[in-house]
């Protein structure tokens, strides 16, 4: 046995010195079926999870991999009962197989008609089935086929869906290679996603999500509808799919709260799709026109619940999630799993970090003391103001103003959770702000002025997250964010990533209020920062 960096625990957690030579390579292979719980300066805690084990199953992963891995980093020896629940877990994978049989009708398949017994006697399963065919499989209603996942799922038997998908309404797609071609990584993730049928890759913001859908397009050659967080990110979208594909304007629609236009290839807005009417979800419709061969999850980890209960419905048509982390802040990780798809591709940030593909990235948490005037008004709040009066401290100003002093020529973000805060720090800086109430053109004109050097800083909001392509960023300043969460850290790291075109690295600044929520919360961010292997180093102000 080595003397290796992890602890194998009894209790499926897995202790991560952080200091040994060998860290970066264990967390390397650890995130393909572990997930990081906590992420403390020297020890860093992974729970090995069934769902973990399940995603790497299903990317081609089997126990002696896990196994393996483990094996190989731990201090001590595996405990006997892990070694054998990760191969029982894993085991369980394509026990059950839901496929169409001879008459192409769906059935529930097991080879061994015990485990198929087991899960018959679970009344919301059997609910979703019509008859015994054999003692091998049950029919399914043909209406079932996502419910019927998810049911199993939770039992613990995830079925391996065989069944197929419909071709949807033939549509050419070609990409125009010309200038370019897809990375070795892009190609996998394409390839692995055919192979599967549906299922979710995984690819850190700036490292070419869109031009994977892209890809995926040109090889199913079928009408597709693409799903996307904001406007902004609709329209980058079809810009991209005019400069990358065979696709003209004409084929490319755009269904979003101003634009209603239904194409072969049609982006619309989760915003749209879940808006009401009357009670009732008008656009939700669109999910069933035209036809669709492939629907495109953009985001997949924001995916509204809406619109998971209408993709229960979609299972006949191949689906694609694209997202820089699976982490679901609501802990929805398992109707990704059943609903879209699970885990088909996954490329380590610093692996594409490795070869240039994406910017590194330097991440400091820089602590600042709440004034002593709002120490006891901070002592007698709820919780949520308590985070508002940390987060919102205006000793931030000042940091800010140190910050960007130190970095006169970095196009740099600074970016908050709170409109007043952002007002405030708008003005401070003589800076343009980009908020939800700004409309759509106004941030594009800005996001260009950015983009070609004309402005050097963006106050923006939320916003700013998702999808938004500013390769030239190399410095962000979060001041103020979503409670602890990690999808947020992701999008908001990935700002930052596109390689720069004199290839300088990139700072990520969060500026925490000391013993506080605030730092409470940055502790679970940093989880995320961790898991890709970035380190994050804290600072005092004066060592800024």
């Amino acid at each position: 046995m080595s003397k290796g960096p992890l602890i194998v625990q009894s209790d499926k957690t897995a202790l991560l010195e952080t200091d040994h030579w060998q860290a970066a390579d264990a967390r390397h292979e650890l995130a393909v079926f572990a997930e990081l719980e906590r992420a403390p300066e020297h020890i860093h805690t992974y729970r090995i999870t069934k769902l973990g084990l399940w995603n790497a199953r299903a990317a081609g992963h089997g126990s002696d991999f896990v196994l393996g891995v483990l094996d190989r980093y731990a201090k001590f020896p595996v405990p006997t009962s892990i070694r054998v629940d990760i191969e029982q877990t894993m085991a369980r994978y394509g026990k059950l197989v839901i496929r169409k049989n001879s008459e192409g009708k769906l059935e529930l398949y097991s080879a061994e008609p015990s485990v198929l017994l087991q899960v018959i006697q679970n009344r919301k399963v059997r609910e979703l089935l019509i008859d015994r065919s054999d003692e091998n499989s049950w029919l399914i209603a043909e209406w079932a086929r996502g419910q019927i996942k998810q049911e199993l799922l939770k039992l613990g038997w995830p079925a391996e869906d065989l069944a197929g998908f419909a071709p949807g309404k033939a549509h050419e797609i070609a990409l125009d290679n010309s200038g370019w071609s897809l990375r070795n990584y892009q190609e996998q993730a394409v390839s692995r996603f055919w192979e599967g049928g549906s299922g979710v890759v995984v690819l850190p913001c700036g490292a070419g999500k869109t031009l994977v859908g892209a890809a995926t397009m040109a090889v199913a050659k079928t009408n597709t509808l693409i799903l996307v967080t904001n406007t902004v990110s609709a329209r980058q979208w079809k810009a991209e799919l005019l400069k990358r594909t065979s696709l003209t304007e004409e084929e490319i629609g755009e269904y979003s709260g101003s634009v209603k236009q239904v194409a072969p290839i049609t982006i619309a807005t989760y915003q749209i799709l879940t808006t009401k009417k009357q009670g009732e979800y008008s656009h939700l419709a669109l999910l069933n026109n035209s036809d669709w061969g492939l629907i495109i999850y953009d985001e997949v980890h924001l995916l509204p619940a809406p619109i998971f209960k209408m993709t229960a419905d979609l299972q006949a048509r191949r689906r694609l999630g694209l997202t820089a982390t699976l982490v679901r802040e609501d802990g929805k990780e398992g109707d990704v799993f059943s609903l879209i798809g699970p885990k088909r591709f996954d490329a380590p940030w610093k692996e594409i970090e490795e070869q240039g593909y994406i910017a590194p990235a330097k991440c400091f948490e820089v602590r600042i003391d709440l004034p002593e005037e709002q120490l006891m008004e901070y002592a007698i709040a709820d919780t949520e103001d308590k985070y508002r009066l940390a987060a919102t401290s205006a000793m931030k100003i000042p940091v800010i103003r140190k910050i960007l002093a130190k970095h006169p020529t970095e196009p740099t973000l600074v970016i908050g959770q709170y409109l007043d805060q952002l007002h405030e720090v708008a003005e401070n800086l003589g800076a343009d702000l980009i908020t939800g109430d700004t409309p759509v053109d106004s941030r594009e004109k800005l996001f260009a002025d950015f983009r070609e050097g004309r402005i050097s800083v963006l106050v923006v909001s939320k916003v700013a997250n998702f999808s938004v392509d500013l390769p030239e960023a190399s410095l962000a300043i979060q001041i103020s964010g979503s409670f602890g969460s990690r999808q947020e850290e992701a999008q908001r790291l990935g700002r930052l990533l596109r390689p720069k075109q004199d290839g300088r690295s990139a700072s990520f600044f969060t500026l925490i209020t000391r013993d506080t929520v605030d730092q409470d919360f940055a502790q679970n961010r940093q989880r995320f920062l961790a898991e890709q292997g970035y380190a994050y180093e804290i600072l005092d102000v004066e060592d800024i």
